[in-house]
């Protein structure tokens, strides 16, 4: 290797070092959106239950996914709910729904670096309450995006990616891994 080539290589080693130190997070902390909690579910067809098909194509509109062991409960914030039984989702591969449930819905606008808006995914758990206290406390839905943990106090806005937008400072919502593509929704982290 010749003198000018290692100079080279030592020089962008430099750079990456500093871009690393320049986007690295403050005490320890991983940058990632996504928790690393388990989660999974298949919807291959939306269009089987309106409030969660309503809440993949609105902007703004959020429902409540559940399963009382006989099948999967979407609810919006007005109280509404669809059914699907057990085996239409996932077939027999199982499903997993996080600490509590999820919270699925369309955001109002792209996330920064996005070109469009998508479909997102948090989890039905308030995250302060689990990371304090080890305890699942389900969040209440209200309109206009936004849920409650009566247990804390705190207020998050789901449509500004689950941050707290009233109450204590804490950390944001558990967010997971989903896609929506066609009409067929699909949850899968870790």
């Amino acid at each position: 290797m010749t003198k000018f080539n290692i100079q080279k290589a030592s020089l962008w080693g430099c750079l990456m070092g500093a871009a690393l130190l320049l986007f690295s997070c403050k005490d320890g902390e991983v940058s990632n959106k996504y928790c690393n909690m388990r989660a999974r579910m298949t919807v291959e067809n939306v269009i089987q239950a309106p409030v969660l098909y309503t809440c993949c194509e609105s902007m703004g509109e959020y429902c409540i996914v559940k399963n009382d062991g006989q099948k999967f409960v979407f609810t919006d914030a007005t109280g509404h709910s669809s059914y699907i039984n057990n085996l239409a989702i996932n077939g027999y591969g199982g499903f997993y729904l996080g600490l509590s449930g999820f919270i699925v819905g369309k955001l109002t606008i792209p996330e920064m670096g996005e070109d469009f808006v998508k479909v997102v995914c948090f989890d039905l758990a308030c995250s302060n309450c689990y990371q304090n206290y080890n305890i699942t406390k389900n969040l209440v839905l209200k309109t206009s995006g936004y849920v409650k943990c009566n247990s804390c106090g705190r207020t998050y806005n789901l449509n500004d990616c689950g941050t707290i937008s009233d109450g204590p400072a804490g950390r944001n919502l558990f967010r997971y891994r989903v896609s929506y593509v066609g009409y067929a929704l699909i949850i899968n982290n870790g």
